[in-house]
C-alpha cells in the first residue's frame, strides 16, 4: 500500500506513524480534514495482522468521523488512532501515556477518546500527557448510551420512512452484537415493544440480552438468514458484502456499528433491493455527539436531546437520496460535503489585533 496515494485517495490532511520501544507501542494517529474544528475520534486498540490493515482502517474510521460531524451539525473535524495491541493486555499505563504524548505533539489538531479495546480509565492515563482528551472518568466517559439512543431514534426514522410510521411496536428487530452501544438500543427496544433476536460471539452477553430484554438468541452466523423487519449491526464493519448481501431478509438496516457497507457497491444492491439504508456514520453519531458535550460541559440529558436530532438527520438523508435520485449512503455523503464545503467558503475577517 502507497501511504500517501492512500491519504490523497481519502482526503487526509495528516497521518501520525508512532514507536514507543520501552513498551512495544505502535500507533497511526490520522487526521482527515478540519475545516469545522480540531479533528475528534477514538482510539482503538486491535491486533491488526499488518500494518497495511491498520492503515487502512485508520484512514476510513477517520473520514468517516469529519462526516459524522459535518451530519450532526458539530464545529469539529474527523480524526482517528489506532494501537496495534491486544485489546486485553494488562500492562495499559506505558501504552496509553505513550499514546498521549504522540497526540500531545500534535497541538491539539487532534482530540482523542475512548472507542473498541480502550475504556474511559485508558483515557485517564492519556490525560496524564495531554489535555486533548475526552471521554474520561466521572465526566461523559462512556458515550455507548448516547449512542444507543442516537441509533434507536435514527431507526424509528428510517421506520417512518419505510412503513409510514416511525413505530417499533410489534417489529422484528436483530441485533447483531450485544455490546454497550446494542445493549441500550435493545433496552429502548424492549420498552417499545419490539421483537429482539441477538447473536454475538460472547455468550454470556447474549444470555444477558435475553434474561433482560426477552430477547431471542440466534447463532451467530444466522442472524443474516432470520426474516425481520430490521437489521441493527452493532458489532464490528463490513458486515454487508458479497456473501450476507443475498441472504439478507429485512426491510431496513439501521445500526450501531462503523463502515458497516464493505463496499460502496454494496450499498446500491441494498438499494436495488428495496432494503432501506440507515447510513452508519449518521445513525451513530450519539458517540461523538456525547464527546462534543463533554467538550463543551453539557449534562447527559442535553446531550440525548442533540442526538435526538438524528431523527430529523436520517428523514433529511432520505429526502436527498429521493431527490437526487441515489442511495441513501451517498446522500449522507451529499450533506456533510454541503456543510464542510459552505463553511469553507467563508471569507476570513479583518478583526482588532490583526497585523
Amino acid at each position: 500500500m502507497d501511504a500517501f496515494n492512500e491519504m490523497q485517495t481519502w482526503g487526509h490532511e495528516q497521518v501520525l506513524f508512532s514507536h514507543e520501544p520501552s513498551c512495544g507501542y505502535f500507533g497511526i494517529i490520522a487526521i482527515h480534514d478540519t475545516t469545522l474544528g480540531p479533528a475528534l475520534g477514538g482510539t482503538r486498540v486491535w491486533p491488526y495482522p499488518t500494518t497495511e490493515e491498520a492503515l487502512r482502517d485508520v484512514l476510513r474510521l477517520s473520514r468517516g468521523m469529519t462526516y459524522k460531524s459535518a451530519v450532526a451539525g458539530l464545529n469539529l473535524g474527523g480524526g482517528k488512532a489506532v494501537i496495534i495491541a491486544d485489546p486485553k493486555r494488562a500492562d495499559r499505563e506505558s501504552l496509553f501515556r505513550a499514546h498521549g504524548r504522540f497526540v500531545e505533539s500534535l497541538g491539539g489538531r487532534y482530540i482523542t477518546a475512548e472507542d473498541v479495546g480502550t475504556s474511559p480509565s485508558d483515557m485517564e492515563f492519556v490525560k496524564r500527557e495531554t489535555k486533548h482528551v475526552a471521554g474520561l472518568l466521572n465526566l461523559s466517559g462512556d458515550p455507548s448510551p448516547v449512542t444507543g439512543y442516537g441509533v434507536y431514534v435514527g431507526m424509528k426514522a428510517a421506520a417512518k420512512a419505510k412503513w409510514g410510521k416511525d413505530s417499533l411496536a410489534g417489529r422484528t428487530v436483530t441485533v447483531q452484537g450485544a455490546g454497550k452501544v446494542a445493549y441500550y438500543l435493545m433496552s429502548y427496544l424492549r420498552e417499545e415493544g419490539a421483537r429482539i433476536m441477538v447473536s454475538d460471539i460472547d455468550a454470556e452477553k447474549v444470555q444477558r440480552a435475553v434474561e433482560e430484554f426477552g430477547a431471542m438468541a440466534v447463532e451467530q452466523d444466522a442472524i443474516y438468514d432470520v426474516e425481520a423487519d430490521i437489521f441493527a449491526p452493532c458489532a464490528l464493519g463490513a458486515i454487508v458484502n458479497d456473501e450476507t448481501l443475498p441472504r439478507l431478509r429485512v426491510g431496513v438496516i439501521a445500526g450501531g456499528a462503523n463502515n458497516q457497507l464493505a463496499e460502496q457497491r454494496h450499498g446500491i444492491a441494498l438499494e436495488e433491493r428495496g432494503i432501506l439504508y440507515a447510513p452508519d456514520y449518521v445513525i451513530n453519531g450519539g458517540g461523538v455527539i456525547n464527546v462534543y458535550g463533554e467538550l463543551q460541559g453539557w449534562t447527559m440529558e442535553r446531550a440525548k436531546r442533540k442526538a435526538q436530532e438524528i431523527y430529523d438527520t436520517i428523514l433529511r438523508v432520505f429526502e436527498i437520496a429521493n431527490r437526487d435520485g441515489i442511495p441513501s449512503f451517498q446522500a449522507a455523503d451529499r450533506l456533510a460535503e454541503e456543510r464542510l464545503k459552505s463553511v469553507a467558503a467563508l471569507k476570513d475577517m479583518w478583526v482588532a489585533g490583526d497585523r
